[in-house]
């Protein structure tokens, strides 16, 4: 008996459409922009429904020379949106986001620039990992880079 060989492709699992891979990061980045949306609107609950329940919020920079992790609670952050300075537009603005998508987990780096009004403020890479819900993308977790140098307008 002869043994017939087949190629490996055929034992591959089926690999989502282009057109669908495309709808779930159009998707996806639009839960990163409402977001940010929300926050120029200074509307915490808009930027609540982007988050999951237990989403978390970091930042990594360094001090003196070390790198260091800033972990803050969603909460925290959430409360500071509304008291900023009234009439001051917070604007975190998007570049170059990259999107990755496979099944219920999602993950968006980006370059971004904060403005405070119309003066920049920081700038560095923003990037999120999210999680596919019975209510659609939630961010799970959100981390940041933040540098005052080198940031382009």
């Amino acid at each position: 008996m002869r043994a017939i060989l087949l190629p490996a492709l055929l034992f591959l699992p089926p690999v989502a459409s282009p057109l669908h891979a495309q709808g779930e990061e159009r998707a996806v980045m639009a839960v990163v922009q409402q977001l940010f949306d929300g926050m120029r609107a200074r509307d915490t609950a808009k930027m609540r429904a982007t988050l999951h329940t237990d989403a978390r919020l970091f930042s990594a920079g360094v001090k003196d020379s070390v790198p260091t992790v800033t972990i803050e609670s969603i909460t925290t952050w959430l409360a500071g949106i509304p008291t900023a300075r009234p009439g001051l537009l917070l604007d975190e603005r998007l570049r170059n986001p990259v999107v990755k998508v496979d099944a219920g987990l999602a993950s968006v780096w980006a370059e971004y620039t904060f403005y405070l009004g119309d003066k920049l403020s920081h700038c560095g890479v923003d990037t999120f990992h999210l999680v596919k819900t019975a209510d659609g993308w939630r961010i799970i977790d959100l981390a940041d880079t933040r540098r005052r140098e080198r940031c382009a307008p």
